[in-house]
Protein backbone atom coordinates (compact mmCIF):
# COMPACT_ATOMS: atom_id res chain seq x y z
CA UNK A 1 0.00 0.00 0.00
CA UNK A 2 3.05 2.08 0.56
CA UNK A 3 4.32 1.83 -2.64
CA UNK A 4 1.28 2.53 -4.14
CA UNK A 5 0.72 5.85 -2.46
CA UNK A 6 4.13 6.71 -3.14
CA UNK A 7 3.71 5.97 -6.66
CA UNK A 8 0.85 8.08 -6.84
CA UNK A 9 2.79 10.90 -5.35
CA UNK A 10 5.63 10.83 -7.40
CA UNK A 11 3.32 10.75 -10.09
CA UNK A 12 1.11 13.83 -8.76
CA UNK A 13 4.45 15.68 -8.52
CA UNK A 14 5.65 15.15 -12.27
CA UNK A 15 2.23 16.12 -13.96
CA UNK A 16 2.10 19.33 -11.41
CA UNK A 17 5.63 19.48 -12.86
CA UNK A 18 3.90 20.28 -16.51
CA UNK A 19 2.55 23.13 -14.87
CA UNK A 20 4.92 25.00 -13.09
CA UNK A 21 5.48 28.70 -13.24
CA UNK A 22 8.47 30.63 -13.74
CA UNK A 23 9.10 30.03 -17.20
CA UNK A 24 11.76 31.57 -19.63
CA UNK A 25 10.42 35.26 -20.30
CA UNK A 26 10.15 36.09 -24.14
CA UNK A 27 9.50 32.20 -24.79
CA UNK A 28 6.09 31.90 -26.29
CA UNK A 29 4.19 32.33 -29.82
CA UNK A 30 1.46 34.55 -29.63
CA UNK A 31 -0.53 37.07 -27.64
CA UNK A 32 -4.03 36.46 -26.39
CA UNK A 33 -5.36 40.22 -26.48
CA UNK A 34 -8.37 39.64 -23.61
CA UNK A 35 -11.18 42.47 -23.06
CA UNK A 36 -13.52 42.13 -19.98
CA UNK A 37 -16.77 44.22 -20.65
CA UNK A 38 -16.87 46.56 -17.72
CA UNK A 39 -20.22 46.89 -16.88
CA UNK A 40 -20.45 42.95 -16.29
CA UNK A 41 -17.42 42.82 -14.25
CA UNK A 42 -18.07 45.71 -11.48
CA UNK A 43 -21.80 43.76 -11.17
CA UNK A 44 -20.44 40.36 -10.63
CA UNK A 45 -17.07 41.57 -8.50
CA UNK A 46 -15.99 45.20 -9.13
CA UNK A 47 -18.77 46.84 -7.15
CA UNK A 48 -18.22 44.62 -3.80
CA UNK A 49 -14.52 45.63 -3.72
CA UNK A 50 -15.07 49.38 -4.63
CA UNK A 51 -13.29 49.55 -7.20
CA UNK A 52 -12.53 52.88 -9.58
CA UNK A 53 -13.69 51.04 -12.52
CA UNK A 54 -17.31 51.07 -11.65
CA UNK A 55 -17.46 54.51 -11.17
CA UNK A 56 -20.04 55.71 -13.80
CA UNK A 57 -18.05 58.77 -14.85
CA UNK A 58 -15.21 56.76 -16.23
CA UNK A 59 -17.73 55.84 -18.96
CA UNK A 60 -16.26 52.43 -18.85
CA UNK A 61 -17.55 49.39 -21.88
CA UNK A 62 -14.54 47.18 -23.35
CA UNK A 63 -11.16 47.28 -21.03
CA UNK A 64 -8.14 45.19 -21.45
CA UNK A 65 -8.27 42.58 -19.31
CA UNK A 66 -4.34 41.73 -20.25
CA UNK A 67 -2.26 40.95 -23.20
CA UNK A 68 -1.14 37.34 -22.72
CA UNK A 69 2.05 35.62 -24.30
CA UNK A 70 0.43 32.14 -24.99
CA UNK A 71 1.75 29.06 -26.39
CA UNK A 72 0.85 26.78 -29.04
CA UNK A 73 -0.76 25.00 -26.40
CA UNK A 74 -1.01 26.37 -22.80
CA UNK A 75 0.82 29.37 -21.33
CA UNK A 76 3.34 30.92 -19.59
CA UNK A 77 2.45 33.06 -16.55
CA UNK A 78 5.28 34.58 -13.57
CA UNK A 79 8.16 34.37 -15.50
CA UNK A 80 11.72 34.93 -14.61
CA UNK A 81 12.98 38.29 -15.90
CA UNK A 82 15.58 40.97 -15.06
CA UNK A 83 13.23 43.87 -16.53
CA UNK A 84 12.32 46.07 -13.45
CA UNK A 85 8.88 46.22 -12.09
CA UNK A 86 6.57 48.90 -13.09
CA UNK A 87 6.63 52.35 -11.43
CA UNK A 88 3.26 53.45 -10.15
CA UNK A 89 2.99 56.27 -11.89
CA UNK A 90 3.59 54.26 -14.71
CA UNK A 91 0.34 51.21 -13.89
CA UNK A 92 -1.71 54.32 -12.75
CA UNK A 93 -0.97 56.26 -16.27
CA UNK A 94 -2.72 52.56 -18.07
CA UNK A 95 -6.07 53.52 -16.23
CA UNK A 96 -7.77 54.69 -19.08
CA UNK A 97 -7.44 50.85 -21.01
CA UNK A 98 -6.86 48.55 -17.90
CA UNK A 99 -9.71 50.40 -15.74
CA UNK A 100 -7.51 50.80 -12.78
CA UNK A 101 -4.00 51.08 -11.89
CA UNK A 102 -3.83 47.90 -9.97
CA UNK A 103 -5.23 45.72 -12.69
CA UNK A 104 -2.50 46.71 -14.92
CA UNK A 105 -0.24 46.41 -12.20
CA UNK A 106 -1.09 42.29 -11.49
CA UNK A 107 -1.23 41.99 -15.74
CA UNK A 108 2.32 42.80 -15.59
CA UNK A 109 3.23 40.40 -13.00
CA UNK A 110 1.78 37.45 -14.22
CA UNK A 111 1.90 37.80 -17.79
CA UNK A 112 3.63 41.25 -18.89
CA UNK A 113 6.92 39.97 -17.74
CA UNK A 114 6.63 36.65 -20.26
CA UNK A 115 6.35 39.17 -23.17
CA UNK A 116 10.23 39.68 -22.87
CA UNK A 117 9.95 43.37 -22.59
CA UNK A 118 10.32 46.76 -19.88
CA UNK A 119 7.16 47.34 -18.63
CA UNK A 120 7.26 50.48 -20.70
CA UNK A 121 7.12 48.46 -23.91
CA UNK A 122 4.64 46.02 -22.48
CA UNK A 123 1.81 48.65 -22.55
CA UNK A 124 2.50 50.72 -24.89
CA UNK A 125 2.02 47.19 -26.59
CA UNK A 126 -1.00 46.43 -25.08
CA UNK A 127 -2.36 50.11 -25.81
CA UNK A 128 -1.46 49.45 -29.59
CA UNK A 129 -3.33 45.95 -29.83
CA UNK A 130 -6.33 47.78 -28.00
CA UNK A 131 -6.42 50.74 -30.02
CA UNK A 132 -6.22 48.13 -33.02
CA UNK A 133 -9.72 46.79 -32.31
CA UNK A 134 -12.75 48.53 -33.73
CA UNK A 135 -15.08 47.98 -30.75
CA UNK A 136 -18.63 47.61 -31.57
CA UNK A 137 -20.51 51.05 -30.86
CA UNK A 138 -23.83 49.01 -30.90
CA UNK A 139 -22.88 47.64 -27.52
CA UNK A 140 -22.22 50.87 -25.82
CA UNK A 141 -26.14 52.31 -27.10
CA UNK A 142 -27.46 49.89 -24.75
CA UNK A 143 -30.06 51.72 -22.10
CA UNK A 144 -30.64 48.63 -19.99
CA UNK A 145 -29.33 45.06 -19.23
CA UNK A 146 -30.09 42.39 -21.97
CA UNK A 147 -30.14 38.62 -22.82
CA UNK A 148 -28.43 37.09 -25.95
CA UNK A 149 -26.65 34.22 -27.28
CA UNK A 150 -23.02 35.30 -26.76
CA UNK A 151 -23.05 34.12 -30.64
CA UNK A 152 -24.18 37.73 -31.11
CA UNK A 153 -21.65 39.94 -29.48
CA UNK A 154 -19.06 38.07 -31.45
CA UNK A 155 -20.95 38.88 -34.83
CA UNK A 156 -20.89 42.28 -33.49
CA UNK A 157 -16.95 42.44 -33.48
CA UNK A 158 -16.67 40.69 -36.78
CA UNK A 159 -18.79 43.20 -38.54
CA UNK A 160 -16.70 46.02 -36.73
CA UNK A 161 -13.67 44.17 -37.82
CA UNK A 162 -14.09 42.58 -40.84
CA UNK A 163 -10.59 41.35 -41.76
CA UNK A 164 -10.98 39.00 -38.71
CA UNK A 165 -12.34 35.52 -38.89
CA UNK A 166 -14.21 33.39 -36.35
CA UNK A 167 -11.67 31.43 -35.31
CA UNK A 168 -9.49 34.51 -34.09
CA UNK A 169 -12.08 35.77 -31.91
CA UNK A 170 -13.80 33.90 -28.39
CA UNK A 171 -16.50 35.22 -26.68
CA UNK A 172 -16.45 33.81 -22.96
CA UNK A 173 -19.04 34.03 -19.94
CA UNK A 174 -18.90 33.78 -16.48
CA UNK A 175 -22.33 33.36 -14.31
CA UNK A 176 -24.16 33.65 -16.90
CA UNK A 177 -22.82 36.77 -18.08
CA UNK A 178 -20.90 37.71 -20.94
CA UNK A 179 -17.38 38.28 -19.57
CA UNK A 180 -14.83 38.71 -22.47
CA UNK A 181 -13.82 39.20 -26.27
CA UNK A 182 -10.55 37.35 -26.57
CA UNK A 183 -8.23 37.95 -29.80
CA UNK A 184 -5.66 35.88 -31.17
CA UNK A 185 -2.62 37.92 -32.28
CA UNK A 186 1.31 37.62 -33.87
CA UNK A 187 3.61 38.53 -31.54
CA UNK A 188 3.55 41.82 -35.13
CA UNK A 189 0.22 42.22 -33.67
CA UNK A 190 -1.64 40.82 -36.70
CA UNK A 191 -4.75 38.63 -36.28
CA UNK A 192 -4.48 34.89 -36.48
CA UNK A 193 -6.50 31.79 -35.86
CA UNK A 194 -6.42 31.03 -31.79
CA UNK A 195 -4.42 27.86 -31.34
CA UNK A 196 -7.42 25.06 -30.69
CA UNK A 197 -6.84 24.62 -26.67
CA UNK A 198 -8.25 28.67 -25.94
CA UNK A 199 -11.33 28.24 -28.54
CA UNK A 200 -13.71 27.79 -26.05
CA UNK A 201 -16.50 29.83 -27.25
CA UNK A 202 -19.65 30.21 -24.81
CA UNK A 203 -22.53 28.57 -26.12
CA UNK A 204 -25.35 30.67 -23.43
CA UNK A 205 -28.23 31.43 -25.62
CA UNK A 206 -29.11 34.24 -23.11
CA UNK A 207 -26.29 35.75 -21.50
CA UNK A 208 -26.80 39.03 -19.55
CA UNK A 209 -25.43 42.22 -20.80
CA UNK A 210 -25.00 45.11 -18.74
CA UNK A 211 -25.04 48.52 -20.16
CA UNK A 212 -22.60 51.22 -19.71
CA UNK A 213 -22.93 52.97 -17.22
Amino acid sequence: MRQVLFGGILWLASVVGLWAEGETAGDFDYYILALSWSPNWCAVEGDARGSEQCDAARDLGWVVHGLWPQYEEGWPSYCNTSMRPPSRGLTNAQADIFGAGGAAWYQWKKHGVCAGLEAEEYYALARRAFNRVNRPEVLRKLTSPVRLPASVVEEAFLQANPDWHPDMLTITCREGRIQEARLCLTRDLDPRICARDVRTDCRAGKALLEPVR
